[in-house]
C-alpha cells in the first residue's frame, strides 16, 4: 500500500506511460510464462486490466502511474519468491479493495473464492495502522490468523514491502524512517523465518541506507575499494577444491559471494572491530548437482575435501543437513583457514536445497508434494494458531511475543523418548515444559537436562535431552513471566495467574456485597463501576481481589452517597495546575510539523535527550513524544529507534538540529591502545590543551601491555566529536577510539 502523490514529478507523456505499462506487463507475462494453464493468461490479462482501470487516477510518490506498483510486486512473487499464477493475480490486484472502488464481491464473481480470501487478507494487513500500540498488535494478529489460513497472504505482503522499501528514495523522511523501522522490526525476521533469505538480506540492507545512511554509504564504498583483491582471494581459494570435484566426478558450481552491508555492520559492533578486520566479507558457496537419496552423503563428501585442504575451526560446524531449520533451510556451513591466515565461511548445499534456501516456503511445498511427511511450516503454523486463538484481545506485549517465540532461531531439544521438539533460542526447562503440554507446564518443579537436576529457569542448548519434574502441589508465580520466552508459556501462565486470582477474589466479592448491602445499596454493574473508578482499578476483578488480600478495606465506601440503591463517589477536590502538553503541531504552526529545530538556549520546547543514545548536535535524530514526559530525542540509530518507530510512529516528530555553539553536550568515547610512560598526558593535553573540550570525568586500566580508557566530556556537536576522535587515532600507540553508544556512559 502506498501515499498517493499530490503532483507528479516525473515526465513522461501519456503516450510514454502506456508504452512502459504495457512493457513491464510483457515482463511479467514472460516471468510466469512456464506456470501458464489453459485459461490462465486470459485471467491474468483480466486482472491487470481491472486493476490498471481501478488505480487510472492514482500516482505514487515518484509521480510515476501506480499500476506499475502493482506489477513490480506480481514480478518479485513470481521471480523473486517463485509464486504461481494464482498469487499473481492476487498481487495485482493487492491494493483494488482499499483504494478503489472494486469489491470483494466483484473479485469474487470474476475469479472465486480462492483468490477472494487472499485478497481479503491482503486487505486485512493493508489496515495495520498506528492508531496505537495495541491496534497495532490486534492488528497483527489478523495478519497472523490469515498467515496460517493461506501463507500466500505474508509472501505477497513481503513482495509489496520490499518493492516499497526499493523506491523509498521519493517518500518524507519522517516515512523513510518508519517504513524501515517496521521493516527491520518486523518483515525482515518474517522474511527470514519463511526462507527468504535473498529478500530479508535486501530489506535489511535498504533499511540501514535510510537508518543510518554515512554508515552504509562507508561500508559500501570499502565493499567496491576491496573487490577486486576479494576476488583474487576467492578463486586462489576456489581452484585446488574445484579440481578435487572434478577428480571425484562430482559436479558442482562453487563460488564466493560478498556478505551483505547489513551483516557486515551487525559484525563490525558485536565484535568491535572495523571494516578491515572483518575476516569474513564474503561466504563460499558449493552447490552440488545431486540426486536425492545421494544429497546428504555428497555434501558430506564436499566437506571432507574442503576440510583435507583447509583446517576447519571445529566450533563452527553447522549441520543443518541432518535437522533443517524450521523454515526448511537444510546445508552443512563450516568456517576453514584459507591461505594467508585468513578465515573463511563454506557452505554446501544441493541445488534442491540452494532453491529452498533462496525462494524460501513457495519452493519447500513445491517438493513436498507427493510426501507423507508433515512440514515444519505446518507445525510452525500450528503453534501460531493456537498461541493467537488463546491470546488476549488487547496485549502490548503481542508483537513481541510473537518475535521471539517465531521470529527466533531455533534449538532443537530431545524428550526422555527421544522426540524432538523445536524451540526458540534463549528457551528455558520451563518453556519446554509448555510446549509438550499446558498441563504439565504449571505444575513443573524442576528439571533434569541431560540426567542432571537444573532449576525451571535453566536456559537449554540445541541438543540437551530434557526431562520434567512435576507436583500436583505447584501453583504458576509472576515471576516465571520473567524468564519463559515461548508466547505458548507466556500464554498460560497469564492464564494460570488469573484463575488463581479469580479464586482468591472471590472471598473479596462475598465482602464488597455484603458492605453495599449494609449501605442500602446492591451490587450492580453502576456500583460497582462506581467504587472501582474512586481506587483507580482496571476491573471488578482487581476490585474484588486487592479486599481479599487486604489492600482495600473499603473504609472511604462511607464518603459515597446514596440514592435508593444506587451510589455515587464524592468528587474530588480540583488543584489548579497549569500543564504544558508537548503536541507536535504547536511547534511549527504546520499540521505535519515537519521540523522542530532546537538546541538553541531560547527554545521553548521542553525536550529531553534520550540516555539510551545520548545524542547530540549533528546525530540522525527524531523526536518522540512520550505521554507524561513530552518530547525525547533518539539517534536513528539508537537500539530502541526500530522499536519506537515501527510500534508508534504517530508519536514520531521530524527533528532538526539548529546550529549553536552556547551549549555543551555530555557523551562518552572508549579509548584503546598500547601502555606507555606519559599516555594519559598525551590525551589530556590534547583534549583539554589543543582542543580546549571540557573533560567531566576519565578512567584509565591498565592490563598486559595494553590500555583501556573511558572518557566523559563536553562537546558542541558530532563535528567537534568526530574531530577529537580523527586527532586521537593519530596520536602514537591509539589503536580505537569509539564513541558510547549505549546507556550510561561509564562514570
Amino acid at each position: 500500500m502506498e501515499t498517493v502523490a499530490q503532483l507528479p514529478k516525473y515526465n513522461l507523456n501519456e503516450e510514454e506511460e502506456k508504452k512502459l505499462i504495457l512493457r513491464e506487463y510483457r515482463s511479467l507475462l514472460k516471468v510466469i510464462k512456464s506456470k501458464l494453464k489453459p485459461g490462465d493468461k486470459k485471467l491474468v490479462r483480466t486482472a491487470f486490466e481491472m486493476a490498471a482501470d481501478a488505480h487510472k487516477t492514482m500516482r505514487r510518490k515518484s509521480g510515476e502511474p501506480y499500476i506499475l506498483h502493482p506489477l513490480a510486486v506480481a514480478k518479485i512473487c513470481a521471480e523473486e519468491i517463485g509464486l504461481g499464477v494464482r498469487s499473481t493475480i492476487c498481487s495485482l490486484l493487492h491494493d483494488t479493495v482499499e483504494d478503489t472502488d472494486i469489491t470483494l464481491e466483484d473479485i469474487k464473481r470474476e475469479f472465486g473464492e480462492e483468490i477472494t480470501r487472499i485478497v481479503d487478507g491482503l486487505t486485512k494487513i493493508a489496515n495495520v495502522i498506528d492508531v496505537n500500540a495495541s491496534q497495532q498488535a490486534e492488528n497483527f494478529k489478523k495478519i497472523l490468523l490469515t498467515l496460517t489460513d493461506d501463507p500466500r497472504v505474508i509472501l505477497i505482503k513481503l513482495s509489496d514491502r520490499l518493492h516499497n522499501m526499493r523506491t523509498l528514495d521519493s517518500m518524507k523522511r519522517e516515512k523513510q524512517l518508519k517504513i524501515s523501522s517496521e521493516t527491520v522490526y518486523i518483515y525482515a525476521p518474517l522474511a527470514h523465518r519463511m526462507g527468504l533469505y535473498t529478500i530479508k538480506t535486501e530489506m535489511e540492507d535498504l533499511a540501514m541506507k535510510y537508518m543510518e545512511p554515512e554508515t552504509y554509504k562507508e561500508i559500501a564504498r570499502k565493499l567496491a575499494e576491496t573487490r577486486k583483491e576479494r576476488t583474487k582471494y576467492i578463486n586462489e581459494f576456489i581452484k585446488p577444491i574445484r579440481e578435487k570435484l572434478e577428480k571425484a566426478n562430482l559436479p558442482a558450481e562453487i563460488y564466493g559471494r560478498p556478505k551483505s552491508i547489513h551483516s557486515i555492520w551487525n559484525k563490525m559492533k558485536k565484535k568491535g572491530v572495523e571494516f578491515e578486520e572483518v575476516y569474513d566479507l564474503f561466504a563460499i558457496r558449493a552447490i552440488l548437482d545431486s540426486p536425492t537419496e545421494k544429497e546428504k552423503e555428497d555434501c558430506w563428501k564436499v566437506y571432507s575435501m574442503i576440510t583435507d585442504e583447509y583446517n576447519p575451526s571445529p566450533e563452527r560446524l553447522r549441520d543443518w543437513l541432518s535437522n533443517p531449520k524450521a523454515n526448511g533451510y537444510e546445508a552443512l556451513h563450516t568456517t576453514v583457514m584459507g591461505p594467508q591466515g585468513k578465515w573463511v565461511e563454506v557452505q554446501i548445499r544441493t541445488r534442491r536445497m540452494n532453491e529452498i534456501a533462496e525462494k524460501g516456503l513457495a519452493a519447500h511445498w513445491k517438493y513436498k508434494e507427493g510426501t507423507t511427511d508433515e512440514s515444519r511450516f505446518d507445525k510452525w503454523f500450528q503453534q501460531i494458531r493456537e498461541v493467537i486463538t488463546n491470546q488476549e484481545a488487547d496485549t502490548i506485549d503481542f508483537l513481541q511475543d510473537f518475535k521471539t517465540s517465531f521470529l527466533a532461531e531455533e534449538i532443537y531439544v530431545y524428550t526422555p523418548k527421544g522426540d524432538v521438539k523445536m524451540l526458540p533460542v534463549g528457551s528455558t526447562a520451563l518453556d519446554f515444559a509448555f510446549a509438550i503440554h499446558s498441563a504439565i507446564g504449571v505444575k513443573t518443579i524442576g528439571a533434569k537436562v541431560n540426567h542432571k537436576l537444573v532449576p525451571i529457569s535453566h536456559k537449554l542448548h540445541s541438543g540437551d535431552q530434557v526431562e520434567i519434574i512435576t507436583s500436583n502441589k505447584q501453583k504458576a508465580s509472576e515471576d516465571w513471566l520473567s524468564f519463559v520466552v515461548t508466547s505458548k508459556a507466556k500464554g498460560r501462565i497469564r492464564d494460570a495467574l488469573k484463575e488463581e486470582k479469580r479464586k482468591v477474589a472471590d472471598e473479596g466479592k462475598y465482602t464488597v456485597q455484603r458492605k453495599l448491602e449494609g449501605m442500602g445499596a446492591h451490587m450492580s454493574q453502576h456500583n460497582l463501576d462506581e467504587i472501582v473508578q474512586w481506587y483507580k482499578l482496571g476491573s471488578n476483578l482487581d476490585l474484588f481481589y486487592q479486599v481479599a488480600v487486604k489492600n482495600i478495606d473499603l473504609k472511604e465506601l462511607k464518603e459515597f452517597k446514596v440514592t435508593g440503591d444506587r451510589i455515587e463517589a464524592p468528587k474530588p477536590v480540583k488543584l489548579h495546575t497549569e500543564k504544558h502538553e508537548f503536541l507536535p503541531h504547536h511547534v511549527t504552526g504546520k499540521k505535519d510539523a515537519e521540523l522542530v529545530i532546537f538546541g538553541e538556549s531560547s527554545d521553548r520546547i521542553v525536550y529531553n535527550l534520550a540516555n539510551c543514545c545520548k545524542p547530540i548536535p549533528g546525530d540522525d535524530v527524531f523526536g518522540f513524544v512520550t505521554t507524561g514526559k513530552g518530547l525525547t530525542i533518539h539517534r536513528t540509530n539508537c537500539p530502541n529507534a526500530a522499536k519506537l518507530l515501527a510500534n508508534y510512529g504517530h508519536r514520531v516528530v521530524k527533528t532538526k538540529w539548529a546550529k549553536n555553539k552556547e551549549i555543551s553536550f555530555l557523551t562518552g568515547i572508549k579509548i584503546i591502545g598500547m601502555d606507555d610512560v606519559g599516555v594519559v598526558n598525551k590525551i589530556t593535553n590534547l583534549i583539554s590543551g589543543e582542543l580546549k573540550i571540557n573533560i567531566a570525568a576519565l578512567t584509565i586500566e591498565a592490563n598486559e601491555g595494553l590500555f583501556k580508557g573511558n572518557i566523559r566530556l563536553y562537546v558542541h556537536d558530532k563535528e567537534e566529536l568526530d574531530v577529537l576522535v580523527q586527532s586521537l587515532l593519530k596520536l602514537p600507540g591509539i589503536e580505537s577510539v569509539e564513541r558510547y553508544d549505549m546507556e550510561d556512559i561509564p562514570t
